[in-house]
């Protein structure tokens, strides 16, 4: 026999349902565009300034998608964040997009070589940007713990 009751989503079901997204750039212009870009019900956005402090941030959010730019301040650039994200058991599976305004070949390989899963140069469209964004399942948040 039905009830005739529904199941709503509370507070902790949707949060679970949320895309997590990392934006790491130094520049806090391009932050506040992808910000824009991004803002969306179905995406629980985090922002960093560099690369250090985004492999922290990683460490304890466990991201569905990281947005890294290629050339920050400090010893880990983003093909460097990048590689240390991909070379981690438990951060490997995260969907890294690197944006960057280097645009020559050798520049593109070595993202391939740190294991990025795409590489956008700048200027971008934050409107494909977000649907590339959007294109990525999120993750299940009991395989990534």
């Amino acid at each position: 026999m039905h009830c005739g009751c529904r199941w709503l989503p509370g507070p902790v079901a949707e949060a679970a349902m949320k895309k997590k997204v990392l934006v790491v750039d130094d520049n806090a212009g391009i932050r506040g565009l992808l910000r824009l870009a991004l803002q969306s019900d179905d995406i629980e956005l985090h922002e960093a300034e560099h690369g250090a402090g985004a492999l922290k941030t990683i460490q304890g959010l466990r991201p569905d998608v990281v947005i890294l730019d290629v050339m920050m301040p400090g010893a880990l650039d983003g093909y460097r964040a990048c590689k240390r994200i991909k070379d981690d058991p438990e951060l490997r599976d995260t969907y890294v997009i690197l944006l960057s305004a280097r645009g020559q070949q050798a520049d593109i390989e070595e993202g391939k070589r740190a294991g990025a899963d795409r590489y956008v140069l700048k200027p971008f469209s934050p409107v494909e940007l977000a649907e590339m964004v959007a294109a990525v399942p999120p993750s299940s948040r009991v395989r990534r713990r």
